[in-house]
Formats: structure tokens, sequence, C-alpha cells
């Protein structure tokens, strides 16, 4: 039995992306304990109640939003030097974030045993890498795949993760949808430019009232502005579902539809095979695109060019897509 530990801790969509080659992993060798370091928001994505995920036997989560608030504070840097606990534990430690605070971590973890991408996210990584693997494929998925199967010797096809879920989050989405045909919104992104307006979001809402659906925005506050925004132009015709993660999945799990920019909760829904309409904008949807089972459209206009600057301001392709257009997609896989 071979022991593993993958690095990767966020975000959201990052998470799930690489979740197809760890279930891949899992599926060729059910013996293996595979840990996973991730923040502490998406543990949920691997475990239930800290029980043993489908994929994951232990979740390691880690406060990521602490530590970037104080990074220099003591309690910090000794949550950090506390991987060193780990060393000798695991045959192979793979970095797949490619950062400087994950590759930290799986060196001190790791030792002598970090594997990583030859051109890591943030360059400076490399430099704790002790084998430092070309990076192969055009997705993301493919891409993780190519790493971790290199890193641990294996051939490894990217295959369908299975999520866990919590009773207390199935019990709350069975009575907030009652039976009814679910869609869910999501307006948000990463930032503004692959946003698609709130107000389109809303208008697609009213739309899809007429189709049968109930549609349901996801915010993690009340307060949410954009979330706001959506329900403001929907005229009734879209409620807000306020849940963290866990409450997230079991929602996701029971919808018919959804639709999304180029978010987490977007590439939740394609890991778990929902009917979906992805939107994208500056990102290309052939490196990042939704990966998963179920039917999809990804809609992107011509008049986008492929940038991961953050950029605040509405994407010009963004703004070419009408709600018209997106409803014909939805149509399409109806």
């Amino acid at each position: 039995m071979a022991r593993l530990l993958v690095v990767r801790v966020g975000a959201m969509g990052d998470v799930i992306h690489a979740l197809p080659a760890v279930t891949a992993i899992r599926a060729q060798h059910p013996d293996w304990q595979i840990d996973w370091v991730v923040d502490e928001r998406w543990a949920p994505l691997l475990q239930a109640n800290g029980i043993r995920g489908p994929v994951v036997d232990t979740a390691m989560p880690v406060a990521i939003r602490a530590w970037k608030k104080s990074p220099l504070a003591w309690k910090t840097v000794n949550e950090l030097l506390g991987f060193r606990d780990l060393r000798g534990r695991y045959d192979y430690v793979v970095d797949m974030q490619g950062t400087l605070r994950s590759a930290a971590i799986g060196r001190l973890a790791g030792g002598h045993a970090l594997s990583g991408y030859a051109d890591p996210r943030e360059s400076m990584a490399a430099r704790f890498y002790t084998r430092r693997i070309t990076r192969q494929g055009v997705h993301v998925v493919d891409q993780g795949s190519a790493l971790l199967g290199a890193a641990c010797g294996l051939m490894v096809q990217p295959a369908v993760p299975q999520l866990p879920e919590e009773a207390w989050a199935a019990n709350w989405a069975e009575e907030l949808i009652g039976g009814m045909k679910l869609c869910i919104l999501a307006p948000g992104a990463g930032w503004g430019a692959k946003q698609w307006p709130a107000e389109r979001f809303g208008l697609l809402a009213q739309r899809l009232r007429e189709l049968g659906y109930i549609c349901m925005v996801n915010a993690v506050r009340k307060d949410e502005p954009l979330s706001t925004r959506v329900i403001a132009s929907s005229e009734g015709a879209a409620k807000v579902a306020i849940c963290n993660v866990a409450g997230l999945i079991a929602l996701v799990r029971r919808a018919s539809l959804f639709v999304g920019g180029d978010s987490g909760p977007t590439h939740l829904a394609a890991a778990m095979g929902v009917p979906l309409v992805a939107l994208f904008g500056p990102t290309d949807p052939q490196r990042n695109g939704p990966w998963g089972p179920g039917s999809k459209v990804v809609l992107r206009d011509a008049a986008s060019v492929t940038s991961y600057k953050r950029r605040p301001e509405l994407d010009p392709g963004m703004a070419n897509l009408s709600v018209e257009r997106v409803l014909e997609a939805v149509q399409s896989i109806i």
C-alpha cells in the first residue's frame, strides 16, 4: 500500500478540477492512503463530517484566509511549520497548485519527495520541487492527471468524482426545493470580467419560470450585492439560497439545470453531471471549461479575448451574450 499526499488548497473550481485525477488513482488503488491539504472552506468537497470521503481518506484543512490576512503572525508560521510532522509519512507528495504557499507546504511535508509542474503558476515554487514534471494536455483536468500519473508512476485517465453529502444539507435541500424543478443560477465569478450582468440573470429567471422552473441564486450571505441584484431584476422569478459548500453540494445534486459563468459552483455542477449552460468570457474554455459527464453548452462570444488578468470591467464578449442566446442554449439541453 502506497501513501499519497495531494496539495491543492483552492480555489473551489481548482479543487474540483484536481478531483478527477485523484479519483482515478483511488479507482486503480483502493488500498492506498490518499490525503489532501485543502483550504478549510473547500474541505466539504472531499469529506463530510470528517469521515473518510469517496475519494480522500483525510482532508487536512488549512486556514488560508487567516494566513493571507496575517502571513507573518506566529500562529500562521507555527501552523505552516507543523507540516514538518508529516515528513516520512508519504511515498508521494504532489503539489497540484503551483504557488509558493502550496510548494512550501509540500516541501515541509514531503522533504525530498515533492513533485510539481516544471512551469508552476508562481515560478519560484519550482525551487521547492525535487521532481519537476513537464506540463501535458490542454485542459487543466488533463494536466493534473498527467502530473499525478507521472509523480506516482501510473497511467492516469481522469475519472468522474463522487462528492460527499452531509445529512443536514440533504434535508435542508429537500425542504427548500419541495419536489419542484430547480434551476440554479450562479452569477458570481472570481473577477468582474468573468461575470454576466446580474440583470440578465434576472430576466433569464423570468423566462425559465415560463418553462416551469423554480430558479435559485446561490449566495453565502443574505446581503450579497450580486445575488440581490439578480433577485430584484427577476420580478419574483428567482429566490436566494444561502448556503455553505455542503449546502451547495446538496442543492446542485437535486438541480435539473444550472446556468453560470467560469466559477466554482459551475464546475461543481459539471462534475456532478447536472445539465449546464456555462457562460465564458476572458478565460479559455478549452483550458478551464466545465468538465463532467452531463449535457452542457459552453457559450463564448467571438469578442472575448483570452486573458487571466483580474479585470473588474465587463468583458465585451460577455456583454454580447443576450438572454435569448442563453435561453436557446438552455432549450437545446432540456
